[in-house]
């Protein structure tokens, strides 16, 4: 008896040394090298490191719009692509709750009742029976060669993975609505600029009818001012179409019905903000898809172990128990069974390479992987400077254009005086007029691709001013 107890002893052991094998490669976060301190595009728009003044909480409160504010706001509860996308990360999370079920034992209730009939061959006879079982049993598969484990971490790799596909979703989101509501409002401009030179032109038509019927003018001239008119009011036709469309467009992105959404116009457009900018370090820990292709690594990494572990035997721990009886009662006394101890599983001896092949393949997409996460991590630095570079010169190119509309307006002005005292014909009104149109129409384009650039900036950042926390699951 005490040599067996030793036994028992000596295996739960060495079992217990197993256990703690793993054959995964030793992970370590993947880092970049040569990130530079600073970002090269940097300028008055875009400081770096940002005063302790600087906005914090949602992201698109540094744009200062309280209209934008109330439509984000909207974002989160309204869009059915954001309602899928927690829909799979909860099913990533169901995920890891199913494989680390496989750390405990594994118990099954089994219980039967049937009537049988028997023949003896002796009397001719037959004889009828109840019969009726139960039992029990419990495996248990130690986790020798870290096979379960692994399967746990990628699991949860994938999960923390998900989470961050779902911010990264957000921030899309969150981003387009931007984006439209500020091609919206330039939208808004043009209209409201529209329609104040359409009221100009008209006047100008009328004044140039009248001179028409003095004899101060000629029907050329009258021409000349209508189509300037009709063209403007086309143009004015085509603005608001475009402005419909982009409100139907944010209207779905908050989950609203087009035929029932709308937004009040706005004449101006909001001012352009200043965009802080944090250190480019820390935009590997901010941008949701570098986080999410770093934890697809991880993921990648630990099915390895998982590869490697099928070389080896799994040892499987059972044990059953149970009674029957032919008896007219379940709970009277019957024929016990029972057993306990190991079971070896089976080893493949061969498998035509298949074992081989699926270690080169969980390699193969670590490899994968890991390209994935520098082309992501590239991606990310590229568009922070292309948004830093849009928004800096269109700054400049801003100010250039208003020093534009301001000669323009000038001359406007100079052309109409010379027409009414004759010194011009209408052509040099008509031509003055379209180019300040042309000239106030493009200060409106350049602010508002400023507009949509510090949008993309703050998206390409990763969103969030506030302290970032790590995505974790659950």
């Amino acid at each position: 008896m005490k040599t067996e107890r030793g036994r028992v002893v000596l295996f739960l052991f060495l079992l217990a040394l197993l256990c703690g094998c793993d054959l995964s490669p030793r992970y370590h976060k993947p880092t970049l090298p040569d990130i530079p301190a600073t970002f090269r595009e940097t300028g008055p728009w875009t400081p770096a490191q940002p005063a302790d003044t600087a906005q914090r909480g949602a992201w698109w409160s540094v744009m200062g719009d309280e209209d934008l504010n109330r439509l984000e706001d909207r974002v989160e509860h309204g869009n059915p692509q954001l309602a899928a996308a927690v829909a799979r990360y909860d099913e990533a999370r169901a995920l890891v709750r199913r494989a680390r079920a496989d750390f405990f034992p594994q118990i099954d209730a089994s219980a039967s009742a049937q009537r049988e009939r028997a023949l003896f061959a002796a009397t001719g006879n037959y004889y009828e029976y109840r019969d009726y079982e139960s039992g029990g049993t419990v495996s248990w598969e130690p986790d020798i060669w870290g096979r379960i484990r692994n399967l746990v971490r990628a699991a949860r790799a994938n999960a923390q993975a998900s989470a961050a596909d779902l911010a990264s979703l957000r921030l899309s989101l969150e981003g387009e609505l931007g984006d439209d509501y500020f091609q919206l409002r330039g939208l808004d401009a043009r209209v409201s600029l529209l329609r104040k030179t359409i009221a100009a032109y008209s006047a100008a038509l009328d004044l140039t009818t009248k001179r028409f019927v003095g004899g101060a003018s000629n029907e050329l001239d009258v021409g000349r001012a209508r189509t300037q008119l009709t063209t403007t009011q086309s143009q004015l036709e085509q603005q608001v179409a475009d402005r419909a469309l982009v409100e139907h467009a944010i209207a779905v992105l908050i989950g609203e019905q087009p035929s029932t959404f709308s937004i009040p116009p706005r004449d101006e457009l909001t001012p352009v903000p200043v965009i802080p900018i944090t250190a480019p370090a820390h935009l590997l820990e901010r941008r949701p898809d570098v986080a999410s292709a770093e934890r697809h690594m991880a993921a990648a990494n630990a099915r390895v172990g998982v590869a490697r572990a099928a070389f080896f035997p799994n040892i499987t721990l059972g044990a059953m128990g149970g009674s029957e009886t032919t008896t007219r009662m379940l709970a009277s006394a019957g024929t016990g069974v029972w057993a306990l101890g190991p079971a070896l599983a089976t080893l493949a001896i061969f498998d035509g390479g298949r074992r081989f092949a699926n270690l080169a393949l969980t390699h193969a997409e670590y490899a994968q992987a890991a390209a994935s996460y520098r082309q992501t991590a590239l991606t990310a630095f590229r568009e922070v400077e292309d948004q830093l570079a849009l928004l800096n010169h269109l700054a400049d190119a801003a100010a250039r254009q208003e020093e534009g509309v301001t000669a323009a307006t000038r001359t406007d002005h100079l052309a109409s005086i010379q027409y009414r005292e004759g010194a011009v014909d209408y052509l040099q009104v008509v031509i003055a007029q379209t180019a300040e149109l042309q000239a106030r129409e493009d200060l409106i384009t350049v602010n508002t691709r400023r507009l949509v650039s510090g949008v993309d900036l703050v998206r390409a950042m990763g969103g969030d001013w506030g302290p970032q926390e790590g995505l974790k699951a659950k």
